[in-house]
């Protein structure tokens, strides 16, 4: 009897374990890949659309062309996972049955409780997130004046939050816009806990792109016209966008497996497998043990690409009842975008890890990482043609 394999999610973790899997099995088992949306976004890049929307045809490719023909694609939301029944529920009330079930449909914008938030703010999760974020920044631009400039507030100066700002910035000078934008951390400096070398060029990028940082004081309340820091600073704002951490999906409550009391991201092993022997977990869904730390894998699109590839090879491995593969993850560094600018911090070299350096080698590097996967999802036409976008 033909195994199911059910795969949850189009983000970097699912899309990566549907392209390994596929072609680890030939035809061993059957693939069943389910999206709430029809497609891949390069979340990482998605930032791009809030100044030029055209980017989206870079940067989104359809799920019924990046999969191999034998694999059965369902659009759908997943509303809960029954680990006894072995079926996903869906939200148009529809089961898919499996045998192994890959939970990798990422993670929701956490709000933390603060009042208003929720309510008043944009988020970047999705690639109607950054049309909206783009249409919202061009309206308050077109009411505004120079006098009386649109007020654009990005909170959270996390890699999401830093790389906004500055694209909201780019779009203000590419068409002379009347915009002042605020980068809000509550934390002391911007992109928190990672080293002041790369923090200080940083903030040296968003100075330059004339964006307002204000750190060392959270934000405590919303409502429909004013973000309050702190207690004495009141920020009236026409757009409000929200980038400040993740929580599990509503459906990760549903299953029944070790999790996050608090975010309900599922509880792993190195090789991704829960307490349930037939429900695996990556990507920021996931909370994956890393040998000899305290604190799990990073939520990045970068441990997700590593983590797919075992996870495929994995899920094969069950379904023949091998011994499973475990994975350590492997920073390889990090590049960040402010604008046109970008920088690069503890990059894996050929030979040797580089640590901190902006111009035109870190935005070729960061262009070149973007269009490497795309190249492994889409090929090599895919790539070239999105690589100028990036």
């Amino acid at each position: 009897m033909t195994d199911d394999i059910v795969v949850l999610g189009s983000g970097y973790a699912g899309t990566g374990a549907v392209k390994r899997l596929e072609r680890e099995l030939d035809g061993e088992a059957d693939i069943t890949w389910v999206s709430e949306v029809d497609h891949h976004l390069v979340l990482h890049e998605s930032h791009r659309i809030i100044r030029k929307p055209d980017v989206r045809d870079q940067i989104t490719f359809d799920c019924e062309e990046l999969k191999a023909p034998s694999t059965r694609f369902v659009n759908a939301r997943v509303e809960a996972l029954d680990t006894d029944e072995r079926t996903v529920e869906l939200a148009d009330g529809s089961t898919v049955d499996y045998d192994y079930v890959l939970i990798a449909f990422g993670s929701r914008t956490a709000f933390f409780g603060i009042d208003g938030l929720r309510e008043h703010s944009l988020t970047l999760k999705s690639l109607e997130d950054a049309l909206d974020i783009h249409d919202a920044v061009k309206d308050a631009a077109a009411e505004a004046t120079k006098e009386d400039p649109a007020q654009v507030v990005v909170g959270g100066a996390g890699l999401s939050g830093i790389q906004s700002a500055g694209e909201i910035a780019e779009f203000r000078d590419l068409h002379r816009a009347p915009i002042d934008v605020h980068l809000v951390e509550g934390l002391d400096n911007v992109f928190p806990n990672n080293d002041p070398v790369v923090q200080a060029k940083l903030a040296k990028l968003l100075d330059d792109k004339d964006v307002n940082v204000m750190t060392g004081e959270f934000i405590g309340e919303v409502d429909d016209e004013t973000v309050y820091v702190g207690d004495d600073t009141e920020l009236d704002y026409d757009v409000l966008l929200w980038t400040g951490g993740i929580t599990g999906q509503e459906a990760a409550e549903t299953v029944d497996v070790e999790q996050d009391e608090r975010s309900h991201r599922v509880h792993t092993g190195q090789d991704f497998t829960t307490n349930d022997e037939r429900v695996f977990a990556i990507g920021d869904a996931a909370l994956i043990d890393q040998p000899g730390e305290e604190n799990p894998a990073p939520p990045t699109a970068q441990a997700a690409w590593q983590a797919a590839e075992v996870a495929g090879v994995n899920l094969a491995r069950a379904a023949r009842g091998e011994p499973l593969e475990t994975w350590t993850h492997e920073d390889k560094g990090t590049l960040v975008s402010v604008g046109d600018e970008a920088v690069a911090h503890n990059v894996v070299g050929a030979r040797e890890v580089v640590d901190t350096f902006g111009g035109p080698a870190a935005e070729m590097l960061k262009k070149t990482v973007a269009a490497r996967w795309i190249k492994d999802i889409a090929g090599y036409g895919a790539a070239a043609k999105a690589f100028p976008d990036m």
